[in-house]
């Protein structure tokens, strides 16, 4: 059962370090592209829902396009985000790794071991 969701960006160096990184551990995900599948606005609150910083973890503040839309997302309500993130979803950071429970932004290993510790253990028992 795939109850991973992946979202990624083909010619993102991290999605592909990160989906390499999966697949050298066997782990079982569902592969989403990030601007083809753009998460819905439940999805986004789902995932702004296991965040432990808020807006600021999902959102890529750094990127171009982000600073050439000269907003101040502070004065902005979280729908208002929300929807500027479906309609632009290059400002999310990626990737973006979940499970119902957990989430995971970029590459980062260790994260993506404790995520996936369970979905393993599980496989290797069935």
């Amino acid at each position: 059962m795939k109850d991973l969701i992946f979202y990624s960006y083909p010619s993102c160096t991290s999605c592909r370090k990160t989906k390499h990184w999966l697949k050298a551990h066997n782990i079982d995900f569902n592969e989403r592209h990030l601007f083809r599948e753009t998460p819905t606005i439940d999805e986004l609150k789902h995932i702004l829902s296991l965040t432990t910083e808020g807006i600021d973890e999902i959102l890529a503040t750094r990127s171009q396009t982000f600073k050439n839309l000269n907003l101040n997302i502070d004065e902005m309500t979280v729908n208002e985000v929300l929807e500027l993130l479906i309609e632009k979803p290059k400002l999310l950071r990626r990737p973006i790794f979940i499970d119902h429970k957990k989430l995971v932004i970029g590459y980062n290993p260790g994260e993506l071991m404790k995520l996936t510790k369970k979905k393993t253990v599980h496989q290797s028992v069935s």
